[in-house]
């Protein structure tokens, strides 16, 4: 198995559905230290767009939320970030720089979100941590999932693919999930995890390592 492209894991992704970033046609993590200046360049273009009675962060930049997208009570976005048309960020949500929150996608309650893409029609929904992560499209994580981004020594994360140990050549790399994978509830992902497009993750279930679509973890 090669490493997965941005093709492979989200082979049914609109590319026309509202602001979405661009990925590299080699290993799919190689976005991730591109993201800061992706998003930076984008919302320069757009501008800030805040909302009444929305906690906004911006010393250190810009917050930009979509007219249609809807925002409840208590919660808190820090800049850089964008919230996309139809998204829905819910009470008590924690927005933190460097989010890319594509059209349609839910942030819920309790459920923290930084320096991370949720592509069209993702869902974090409930006391979720999304951190250096990218959610494909119709990504559903289960009540108390957690994408682990930093390994406890603090040193670089290495993907398994084929049982050999590669270096990811970043510090900070969660979980990529393809479109449609779906994890059940109180799920932990070990960092510089990669999982295939419509695969399950039985709950309670530690992931490590690279994994296929269709895949059934447990």
């Amino acid at each position: 198995m090669n490493a997965p492209s941005a093709g492979e894991l989200w082979p049914s992704l609109n590319e026309d559905e509202g602001r979405q970033p661009c990925f590299p046609s080699g290993p799919v993590w190689t976005v991730l230290p591109t993201l800061k200046g992706q998003i930076i360049d984008m919302l320069g273009g757009i501008g800030p767009s805040h909302r009444e009675g929305v906690s906004i962060d911006d010393g250190k930049g810009v917050v930009h939320i979509h007219p249609d997208a809807i925002i409840e009570p208590s919660v808190h976005i820090i800049g850089p970030s964008y919230i996309g048309a139809g998204a829905i960020i819910r009470h008590g949500a924690y927005i933190r720089e460097f989010s890319w929150i594509c059209d349609r996608a839910l942030v819920g309650h309790a459920s923290e979100v930084k320096h991370s893409i949720l592509l069209p029609g993702s869902k974090a929904p409930h006391f979720n941590y999304v951190g250096d992560s990218i959610l494909g499209p119709d990504v559903n994580l289960g009540a108390g999932a957690k994408l682990s981004n930093l390994r406890n020594d603090g040193a670089e994360v290495h993907v398994i693919l084929d049982g050999q140990r590669l270096p990811s050549g970043l510090r900070k790399f969660g979980a990529i999930l393809g479109e449609g994978c779906q994890l059940g509830c109180n799920v932990v992902t070990n960092p510089g995890v990669v999982i295939g497009s419509n695969s399950l993750v039985m709950p309670n279930t530690t992931v490590t390592g690279i994994h296929g679509p269709g895949t059934s973890l447990r």
